[in-house]
């Protein structure tokens, strides 16, 4: 059994490691077909080969082509350490700097196998959002870090490790890219070529910038997506007997079930695989799951009649689920189904991402990797069916939402009819809004997002204190505020109030149902997850360091976000999908947060290329910080965190005067609030007439 003092020994090479190959026991991510031609396949192995000496090159020269050409990458199992991957306390990592071991332990969580959803491919979340590469990437890193000084910074490429560079101590310890191909390159298909050669890496959000907290960060901005969705489309935040349909249970998507539960409705959730649907039962975040149709419409009717808080996991295919849904209608009448939305990994259609209902599960995955271009089309078949059965739905009264996942846009793709005609988004905006249109493009618009800290002690006394100090700031900050912006402290204050007491009461009904959620909320290391806008997380952030320098919280606290924030991401089919000044697909955002980040204190940063909807649609930056109880954490985090948000509250405004009436009046208090801050305010056209005249003249 190898020890972390081993792990960050670097490349155990002398003797090798056992080869003990792919462990049977865990899921894996599904076979890729990059199509490498012979002199790629040579390079492939090259680029493998570069991180072991030449005497070592004959035995792993035939493993790593095995590899290659049985997974379509080479992953390096020989070197994935049999010790258990997980968040050890922040005082078991051998390091010179604190920096360093919290970067470590981010790292840690994200590969934990009750987080990772292909923990031995490195794979955090989403399908291909990887952390690194392969295994010789993680043992070079986790070597680096253990060796690094407070005036060196690692500089990492897609996940290769390029080494330490001198820097200054007020310098970031990580600069991390993922995915920096030039635009005109930036294709799905040369992206698996890349990968396969290990020179570029889908980092998606979170796991490439190594910011993932596991489950917990999804199922409350589900939560709120799906409670604020009831409160537009059906006119009340009370959705006790409404019934949500989606699909995905694996990864990110794995939180629907919990949200829903915890919203007050019933969520009926589609999953073809049955490991990830099995999983989430075990956990407690599916009360119940099914293979029959038959079964799914008796437990809908059941559930709506007694109004009881449910989470339903159908194993099979969601568009098999809305077709009965539909005949459930036109045989009865009768309209099952409230709200809708999809988290099918749509940003990876055709390499196990979503699965054509036409095909078993089994049999789809022998085709994906046996005749790429047949389950292409057959996926893009699939879709024109779930498209249309959500069509009539809707028609019928539902209210359905892109959520994020590239299920329009591939749709359209693959020829069903989802434009919006006479849409002011142009190729933004289709029939059914995105999520960050209709629900939560408001509340980024306020400043709010999700917020995440990581207590890297590992004891859940000081996850407890942190909890107290944020509801505590929260409910100062959010005393005099107007009322659309007080809504959202509220929810979060409800949040985080009953997730520390463990005794959660959202509504009579579901004391002990949500008790039970709150109970399982945190999964791999002690974190965090609110939204907050601006003022809220400065306060917040300088709170913690206040009780670290007290000793009230016992070690560092590691503060971070979700990408998918107010600020930090563009991405015209989700995070900016309401900018309409015809600047949806411009990506100045993200590339000044990273930097800006990086200057102003962050401890990591990091810019990548896909994340959310996919590779060549969105870039997206992040960012670590670690609060050690010190003066200058808590002046980095005051300058970073206000820079952080009012970039994102900038971008929202609009350039042309195209923006949203909220971020304005959040800008003019933000600038109210900052002496120094000046920010260039659009103005818009009053009279529409002046442009007529003007462009008839």
């Amino acid at each position: 059994m190898s020890t972390l003092e081993e792990i960050c020994s670097g490349l155990p090479l002398d003797p090798l490691p056992d080869n003990r190959g792919r462990d049977s026991s865990i899921p894996h991510a599904p076979t890729r077909t990059p199509n490498l031609t012979a002199e790629e396949e040579r390079l492939a192995l090259r680029n493998a080969l570069r991180y072991f000496p030449p005497h070592h090159h004959a035995t792993l020269a035939p493993e790593f082509a095995q590899e290659l050409r049985q997974h379509g990458h080479i992953y390096m199992y020989r070197f994935c350490p049999s010790m258990r991957i997980k968040a050890y306390p922040i005082d078991q990592y051998p390091c010179h700097t604190r920096q360093a071991a919290a970067i470590m332990l981010m790292i840690m969580n994200n590969l934990d196998p009750a987080i990772a959803q292909f923990p031995q491919e490195l794979v955090t979340y989403g399908g291909n959002g990887q952390v690194f590469s392969n295994w010789a990437q993680f043992r070079l890193v986790m070597h680096y870090l253990s060796e690094m000084t407070e005036e060196q910074t690692l500089v990492m490429y897609s996940g290769h490790p390029m080494g330490l560079f001198p820097s200054l101590p007020s310098s970031p310890r990580a600069i991390i890219t993922n995915g920096m191909v030039i635009p005109n390159y930036s294709s799905r298909e040369q992206y698996e070529k890349m990968f396969a050669l290990g020179i570029s890496m889908y980092g998606q959000m979170t796991a490439g910038s190594y910011c993932y907290i596991g489950p917990q960060g999804i199922v409350h901005g589900t939560m709120l997506t799906v409670l604020n969705a009831g409160r537009r489309y059906l006119g009340s935040g009370d959705l006790r007997g409404r019934v949500l349909v989606t699909s995905g249970l694996g990864g990110m998507s794995g939180a629907q079930a919990k949200a829903a539960v915890i919203a007050g409705c019933i969520g009926v959730i589609a999953e073809v695989d049955e490991a990830p649907i099995r999983k989430r039962h075990e956990q407690g975040w599916l009360m119940e799951m099914t293979s029959s149709l038959e079964h799914c419409i008796k437990r809908i009717r059941e559930a709506r009649a007694s109004k009881a808080p449910l989470s339903l996991g159908y194993h099979g295919n969601i568009v098999d689920l809305w077709e009965r849904l539909w005949l459930e209608y036109e045989r009865t009448g009768e309209l099952l189904v409230d709200l809708g939305s999809d988290q099918t990994s749509l940003h990876n259609p055709f390499s196990g991402g979503y699965y054509p209902v036409q095909l078993s599960f089994r049999q789809a995955n022998q085709l994906m990797a046996t005749n790429p271009s047949h389950f292409k089309a057959a996926v893009q078949e699939s879709l024109q069916r779930h498209v249309k059965a959500i069509d009539k739905l809707s028609e019928a009264g539902m209210f359905f939402w892109d959520y994020g996942n590239a299920f329009l846009l591939e749709a359209q793709r693959a020829g069903a009819k989802v434009e919006k005609v006479g849409g002011c988004g142009g190729a933004t905006e289709f029939r059914y809004p995105s999520y960050v249109q209709h629900i939560m493009g408001d509340i980024f618009s306020l400043g709010f997002g999700p917020f995440r800290w990581v207590c890297t002690s590992g004891d859940p006394k000081d996850l407890e204190v942190t909890d107290d100090i944020a509801a505590t700031v929260l409910e100062d900050v959010g005393a005099n505020v107007s009322e659309h912006v007080r809504q959202q402290y509220d929810d979060n204050i409800r949040w985080i109030r009953e997730a520390g007491k463990h005794n959660m009461v959202w509504a009579e009904v579901l004391s002990n149902l949500y008790t039970m959620c709150i109970e399982m909320n945190v999964v791999g290391s002690q974190a965090r997850i609110l939204y907050s806008d601006q003022r809220g997380r400065v306060c917040i952030a300088l709170a913690i360091n206040k009780a670290i320098a007290d000793g009230r919280v016992s070690a560092p606290v590691v503060i971070s976000r979700d990408h998918h924030d107010v600020s930090g991401t563009d991405s015209p089919y989700r995070e900016t999908s309401n900018v309409y000044d015809g600047s949806a697909f411009c990506a100045d955002m993200a590339v000044q947060n990273f930097v800006g980040d990086a200057f102003r204190g962050a401890t990591w940063v990091s810019l990548h290329n896909g994340g959310g909807v996919g590779w060549g649609e969105v870039m997206n930056g992040g960012f670590g910080l670690v609060l050690d109880g010190s003066e200058e954490a808590a002046k980095r985090a005051g300058l970073m965190l206000n820079w952080d948000v009012s970039n994102g509250v900038r971008r929202w405004l609009g350039a042309a005067g195209q923006g949203n009436s909220k971020a304005y009046e959040t800008m003019e208090r933000t600038m109210t609030d900052q002496t120094q801050l000046r920010v260039t305010m659009p103005f818009s056209v009053q009279d529409e007439h002046v442009l007529d005249k003007a462009l008839q003249g």
